[in-house]
């Protein structure tokens, strides 16, 4: 299938106004939805799908939120935050003709790779046959329980999360009740959902170190916990769990970068007839009469849909905002502890375990690991408002997949690194902004040969920066913690207290990353409360 064109990535994502403020303040809508993140866009295309007059506000000037594409670098485009595509819905993908509007993804079956620094190092596969053999030369002690650990995130996401209409991510959040009955006996599961930690699940089936840490990470992506912490096991189901492309668990790169995702979205909404304005800063949420903007003006709708994090909601609904609802959304831990690298690179890094550029590793994703030692200090230092000695990275480069994005000749590298303070102890990201790219480029180097040399130049964005930049609070990508106690029934829902006001963003089932069922959950509740 050709690629299609998007109008909306022709402009990336810069949109502007469709008609002046005071013509879309005249008209007649049936609902409002306040930020045009991939999520808001979703929600927006299937409640126009309905017929309802939808208006779409978003405050900055591009559509996209943390899933967008910039250019950091001259001619080279890059998502300021979201990086691989895994968990977004194949409804989504089936209902809104995202294939037909461009998009496509090359799976990174070559899985993830992590050095050591022993100059060991370890191809974790997406392919079953080929990990166990690399895992059988690495630890052969720890096939077996290297199988039983893929069982058990296997057994829940088939449990949960099975093909079809069954899948517990799709409309109202289930209970604690209703999955432990999915779940039946398996013990093992269950510890896995609701009380491992990342550090008791590795260590319940592997017993080598070095492969035990080479996990570590993948239970603490995106949140402010260390993994030695009760509950960090589910986040790696978590990202474990989605079905996209009908590839279970696997995550890949989107051609042109992630940002496409809300830009097809956009297309679609539009196509859709709703009405998209970008550069529109919504002030004040009025519940049951629509919005106030900055500038002064009033949009009036009876529904307004809010994709912003529940943190900007609650101070836009003011002294409207339903006190026990406002609690809840207090409650939730929004302090974000990553930093995001855009990183252009003269050549690709060299990894001294195994040398050569390209190697199979460049096509996966790559971990500068930590010690379970480092791991602790780190975190706890971050905690203090310090740096740790070492950050936590994972590593994607787009352009081995997609030339498009980069110069010839040069590629772009995303480090996605913990733990950072959101608040420094001493000085302030301003003064400190230089320390933390170079504490992240040698955590990283530590396992290269080349990084000094390699790399051109680095954006640096922490977690205040992620919330100038996005609006996210906190700089939190996922508005708040995914840990057990913040998911399924216990996370926000879609509809609130506060009449003809919804949520659609990643506070609300399933959770964070790039989905978008959360925003067609949202519209699927507007309609069914519209009868």
């Amino acid at each position: 299938m050709p690629q299609a064109s998007s109008p909306t990535a022709a402009l990336l994502g810069r949109i502007g106004l469709p008609a002046p403020i005071r013509q879309l303040a005249s008209q007649s809508w049936d609902a409002i939805v306040v930020g045009a993140g991939h999520n808001g866009l979703a929600c927006a295309t299937y409640l126009a799908r309905a017929g309802k007059r939808v208006l779409v506000l978003e405050s900055r000037e591009r559509v996209g939120g943390a899933c967008t594409i910039e250019e950091p670098f001259p001619g080279v485009k890059m998502s300021p935050c979201a990086y691989l595509a895994g968990l977004l819905h194949p409804l989504i993908v089936e209902e809104l003709n995202l294939p037909a509007r461009g998009f496509r993804w090359s799976p990174a079956v070559n899985g993830l790779f992590v050095p050591f620094l022993d100059g060991s190092s370890v191809q974790l596969w997406d392919d079953d046959d080929r990990c166990c053999e690399e895992i059988n030369s690495f630890a052969p002690g720890d096939v077996e329980g290297w199988h039983a650990m893929s069982d058990v995130i296997r057994r829940l996401r088939n449990a949960l999360r099975p093909e079809g209409d069954n899948d517990l991510w799709i409309g109202d959040a289930p209970t604690v009740e209703e999955i432990e009955a999915r779940l039946g006996n398996d013990a093992e599961a269950r510890h896995v959902l609701f009380d491992w930690s990342m550090a008791e699940f590795v260590e319940h089936y592997l017993s080598d170190e070095r492969l035990q840490t080479a996990y570590l990470g993948q239970g603490v992506i995106g949140t402010n916990a260390s993994p030695f912490d009760p509950g960090t096991a589910s986040i790696r189901f978590h990202h474990s769990s989605g079905r996209l492309g009908g590839m279970p668990g696997m995550w890949g790169y989107v051609q042109g970068g992630m940002g496409m995702v809300s830009f097809f979205l956009c297309d679609a909404a539009r196509e859709a007839g709703a009405t998209i304005a970008a550069g529109v800063p919504v002030a004040q949420i009025l519940p049951g009469e629509g919005v106030l903007l900055e500038g002064g003006e009033r949009i009036a709708a009876p529904l307004v849909i809010s994709n912003a994090d529940p943190r900007r909601t609650s101070a836009m609904l003011g002294d409207a905002v339903d006190p026990g609802w406002r609690q809840q959304v207090d409650s939730v831990p929004i302090e974000g502890c990553t930093v995001k690298l855009n990183v252009l690179l003269s050549e690709l890094p060299d990894f001294t375990a195994r040398p050569g550029m390209p190697r199979p590793h460049h096509f996966g994703q790559i971990n500068a690991p930590l010690t379970k030692e480092e791991w602790k200090s780190g975190f706890a230092a971050a905690k203090r408002g310090e740096l740790p000695e070492h950050l936590w990275c994972e590593i994607y480069f787009q352009s081995v997949h997609d030339a498009t994005v980069v110069p010839a000749g040069q590629h772009t590298m995303s480090i996605f690194a913990q733990y950072v303070p959101y608040q420094f102890a001493t000085g302030s990201w301003e003064t400190r902004r230089e320390e933390v790219r170079s504490l992240a480029l040698k955590s990283l180097g530590r396992f290269c040969s080349n990084i000094d040399s390699a790399v051109v130049d680095a954006q640096v964005l922490g977690p205040p920066d992620i919330e100038e930049k996005v609006g996210l609070t906190g700089g939190h990508i996922f508005q708040g913690e995914c840990l057990p106690p913040y998911m399924w029934s216990k996370r926000l829902r879609a509809r609130t207290p506060m009449p003809g006001v919804y949520l659609c963003g990643a506070c609300t089932h399933p959770g964070g990353s790039v989905i978008g069922i959360n925003g067609r959950n949202a519209a699927m509740a507007v309609l069914k409360d519209l009868g």
